[in-house]
This record gives C-alpha cells, sequence and structure tokens, in this order.
C-alpha cells in the first residue's frame, strides 16, 4: 500500500543511498486515497515545499503520511482531528483556553500550512502546524481518560477519530519516531478539506490534476 512513495513520487535511481524503511502503523484494511498519492506526486514534481519535508492529512480517513524533503515516505499513521466538521478556524480562536472554545469550533482547519516548532504558553515547545489558528501536532494525551485518545487511535475504523480541540495527535512512538525528527527545522502541513472542495482548497494542484487529465485523455484518443 505504501509502495507508492518510491514507485510515483520519487525514484530510487535519484537517491544516493538506500532509504530507510517508512514506518506503517496504519491498520491493514485501510488503503490510501488517490487524491493523497497525487497531491503527494504533485508537491514533489512542483517542488511545492521547496524542499522541505512535508505531510499530508487526510481527516475523513483518520491518516497522516510524513515525508523527506525528497518526497520519500517517512512514515503512515492514524491520526486524531478536531471533533467538529469544518475547514476554518473560528476568529479569535487563538486567544481562547482549550474549555473555552465551543464543540462547533473544534475544527482542524484545511489547507497547505507552512509550520515549525516554537514555544507555547502551556506545553512548552510543540510543532505548530498552523500557529495563528493554534493547531499544532503533538503525542496522544492521556490527561482526560474518558477521551479514550489511545483507544481511538488504536480502533481499526476512522469514525472515532475525531476527539480534538483541533490540534492533530499521533501515537507517542510515531511522533518521537518520524514526526520529531523530520520536522525539527520545519515543514509544510497539507491537510485534506471535509466539507470544502479540493478546488478551493487546492487550485494549483486541482488545476495541474485537470490539465493531466486532459492531456491524458487526448493521448487515448484514436487518431481519424
Amino acid at each position: 500500500m505504501l509502495a507508492f512513495a518510491s514507485v510515483g513520487v520519487a525514484s530510487a535511481e535519484d537517491a544516493p543511498e538506500q532509504p530507510l524503511a517508512a514506518v506503517d502503523q496504519l491498520p491493514p484494511s485501510q488503503d490510501v486515497s488517490r487524491t493523497v498519492t497525487e497531491l503527494a506526486g504533485w508537491v514533489v514534481a512542483t517542488r511545492d515545499t521547496e524542499g522541505y519535508p512535508f505531510a499530508i492529512m487526510d481527516k475523513a480517513a483518520a491518516q497522516v503520511l510524513v515525508f523527506d524533503g525528497d518526497g520519500r515516505l517517512r512514515g503512515a499513521a492514524p491520526g486524531l482531528f478536531g471533533s467538529a466538521v469544518g475547514d476554518h478556524a473560528a476568529p479569535g480562536i487563538a486567544g481562547l483556553a482549550l474549555r473555552e472554545i465551543p464543540g462547533r469550533d473544534r475544527t482542524t482547519p484545511a489547507g497547505r500550512f507552512v509550520g515549525a516548532y516554537g514555544p507555547s504558553i502551556d506545553a512548552g515547545r510543540v510543532l505548530w502546524v498552523d500557529y495563528d489558528s493554534a493547531v499544532s501536532m503533538h503525542p496522544t494525551a492521556t490527561g482526560v481518560p474518558a477521551e479514550k485518545r489511545a483507544e481511538r487511535l488504536a480502533s481499526p475504523s476512522p469514525d472515532d477519530n475525531r476527539v480534538t480541540h483541533g490540534c492533530i495527535n499521533v501515537a507517542p512512538e510515531f511522533y518521537e519516531g518520524i514526526i520529531r525528527p523530520t520536522f525539527e527545522r520545519g515543514g509544510v502541513f497539507y491537510i485534506l478539506p471535509d466539507t470544502e472542495s479540493l478546488a478551493e482548497t487546492f487550485p494549483e494542484f486541482m488545476q495541474s490534476r485537470a490539465t493531466a487529465q486532459r492531456e491524458n485523455a487526448i493521448r487515448a484518443t484514436p487518431a481519424q
């Protein structure tokens, strides 16, 4: 399932040495969507991250896929996302304490974000995915047992992975082994939308996709 990372995104011939094997923590029953694989290929082909590592997050499938600066897959794992369905951050949400965020505003925004490690008010140094909306990525917390976050991550279904106030949670071992070393110097984060169209969220990618589809259709048309 993860073979696309070396076939459609990065060629082994371009690598000076054998890349590290990707860490796959996704349930065996889950596939990665075609949209994710095509977006990863587009990111690399266009150098959209200018050589920085990147992650693609599929909220509907509750998946987090991490790539190095050359487009090689470093790891794939389940993630927890905002409990509310939606793609925009509410105005002023960054200034609210977690307990003050209304349920309807506990969204993980969709889009392209340039993130990096930085200080926070109450959690020390964190990996900010989008500082302006106070969305970070961090290991699963165990502070609220009733939320059963570890159990939700371990579940084979993505249906119970919407539980956070908007931040992205991953398993501690995935965070320490993949997230932290990959994004120590920052990176780019692509979060697929819940309700918005892909054309609204990633217009350049979708324009490129449409152009490629038209060209493929022309090539496939028999000559008259």
